[in-house]
């Protein structure tokens, strides 16, 4: 199976092209993070912070895609749905009534179901969420795996930040992971963790005159339910956990310690410990912070070392790992790291895009000649269905895939919404003073004129950019074309010719020319620079 990447809607794609049974290991982390009270999910009602909840609404609101979600539960669709999980979202209807949180519910009842279809019958199901719905998530969890013959296995608690005060409740520090297996006969690879160091300290208290430390632990099976092995070791009697050929062996390896009444016990080095067995409290993986170098600015990014947990324990190498909400791709690069194949899931552009630009970057361009894309514009015609979508869910995403397509994902989107001054994304280049000069990018899918331009170019002065990018659906007209080349061109030591102050180019040109910006960005110079310095550097270490 080759790796995958799906630009579009998770329940259509899982519905037409992933198969049943086909899937180890599903972890999704879906964007659901409203920091709100339980009274205000509840009853949908009181003040809280403006920008959660425009996120909270903006992605979950009742419309018509939630009111077309129940009827499908409730009819059983496709024959998807258990009698437990249907029973349950009618119940949540009267209780809850037709808000945002019954429509993320319904959402993921729907988006679950599928996930359970094309797990393997030793697949695993990690979800990851936060305290404010938790509660409903679990029971539709149930509802969906327990009532096939799946297992609860775990609430994971995820530690993701230091404590901090409340003025009215105790401090929200943590996440949770819910794990459930399709079945009992289950993919399963203990992970263990580092030990603390005041647990070296208190345990491993003895060392060798080596210095290799280790701790005392019993060789006595007295009061264990298996038994044990009656013999006399050292001039004592009683029973043993191991045989006696194996006390001779450990004997032999220096392996045993005797108290001061001649009884055995065994030295456990703590240079032969793999560590702690994980438990299901987890505050040894760090949040990202803005030091951390695998940061990329993306919200609701999750640490690596947090899905090489989840995936070491639960799937093994070229087993086929899925993420149906993949953001900025951690689940993606650590499969890839892992060797294990994946199939990645996200409704917008600008993640895809992050995806591409996070794994070319950390594994080389060969990577993306590995992955199949689906579901982006690779012709006009699929271009024009992008721009004509009228999904509220999906709104901006020709935009953002003609920005970051035309700049191969280099240039940033432009999130505000509403009076966004005519711009669609920003990139920045360095310029003859080395300070970082703008490059405004716009988008238009309708019918454009030369006033457009003249808007552009108005919008380049307002911001203080230097270029700026018109990129069109339509064909420009020859007063455009005019007016772009009167507003003169830009020169800078880092350009090897050349530029106009505004360039104009069509979606066509993207698609079937492959036309791409040809400027070096700041951090590619930055890159760059590094870069030479670590030659240099190596140079001088050669000879030094």
């Amino acid at each position: 199976m080759v790796n995958q990447l799906f630009y579009g809607d998770n329940l259509e794609v899982l519905r037409k092209h992933i198969k049943d049974e086909t899937v180890d290991l599903c972890y999704i982390d879906p964007p659901f993070n409203s920091k709100r009270n339980y009274n205000q999910i509840y009853n949908n009602i009181g003040k809280e912070d403006q920008t959660q909840a425009q996120a909270f609404i903006d992605t979950w609101t009742w419309d018509n895609h939630a009111n077309q979600g129940l009827v499908e539960i409730q009819e059983n669709y496709l024959g998807h749905f258990t009698s437990q999980s249907i029973d349950l979202i009618s119940g949540l209807t009267k209780v809850l009534g037709k808000g945002s949180l019954l429509a993320y519910l319904v959402s993921m009842t729907l988006r679950v179901a599928e996930i359970h279809r094309v797990l393997k019958s030793t697949g695993s199901f990690y979800l990851h969420c936060d305290p404010s719905a938790s509660h409903y998530l679990k029971t539709i969890l149930d509802a969906i795996f327990c009532s096939q013959g799946g297992d609860f296995k775990n609430e994971i608690v995820w530690k993701r930040t230091s404590g901090h005060s409340d003025s009215s409740k105790y401090g929200s520090v943590h996440d949770v992971i819910f794990y459930y297996t399709k079945s009992l006969k289950i993919t399963w690879n203990q992970v263990y963790q580092k030990y603390e160091q005041n647990y070296i300290d208190k345990y491993y208290r003895y060392q060798d005159e080596d210095g290799r430390k280790w701790m005392s632990d019993n060789l006595s099976a007295a009061g264990l339910a298996g038994g044990g092995y009656q013999y006399e070791w050292n001039g004592v009697t009683k029973l043993w956990r191991c045989p006696k050929t194996t006390m001779e062996k450990l004997d032999a390896e220096g392996k045993i310690y005797y108290t001061k009444n001649r009884v055995a016990r065994i030295k456990r080095y703590l240079d032969e410990s793999k560590g702690l067995p994980v438990q299901d409290a987890w505050n040894d993986i760090e949040a990202l912070r803005s030091w951390h170098k695998e940061l990329l600015g993306y919200p609701t990014q999750k640490p690596e070392s947090l899905l090489e947990r989840i995936i070491k324990a639960s799937s093994n190498e070229g087993d086929i790992i899925l993420d149906a909400y993949c953001g900025c791709g951690t689940t993606v690069a650590v499969s890839q790291k892992l060797n294990r194949q994946w199939v990645g899931i996200d409704i917008t552009y600008q993640s895809i895009g992050l995806i591409l630009k996070r794994l070319e970057e950390s594994l080389g361009k060969g990577v993306l000649d590995t992955i199949n894309i689906s579901g982006i514009p690779k012709d006009m015609k699929s271009a024009e269905a992008l721009a004509l979508k009228k999904d509220d869910r999906t709104r901006k995403e020709f935009e953002k895939w003609a920005v970051l397509t035309y700049s191969n994902n280099r240039a940033t989107i432009n999130q505000k919404k509403g009076a966004d001054k005519g711009i669609d994304g920003i990139a920045y280049f360095t310029g003859d003073q080395d300070e970082p000069e703008k490059i405004i990018l716009q988008v238009k899918s309708g019918n454009v004129k030369s006033g457009d331009i003249r808007d552009l170019q108005g919008t380049i002065t307002l911001t203080g950019a230097a270029l700026g990018v018109f990129i069109t659906l339509k064909p420009p007209t020859k007063e455009m074309i005019k007016t772009a080349k009167e507003a003169g061109i830009y020169k800078s030591r880092y350009m090897s010719q050349p530029v106009d102050t505004i360039r104009i180019v069509t979606v066509q040109e993207i698609i079937e020319e492959q036309k791409r910006l040809d400027i070096l960005l700041t951090l590619e110079v930055m890159k760059s620079a590094e870069k030479q310095t670590e030659v240099q550097q190596t140079q001088l270490d050669l000879f030094s």
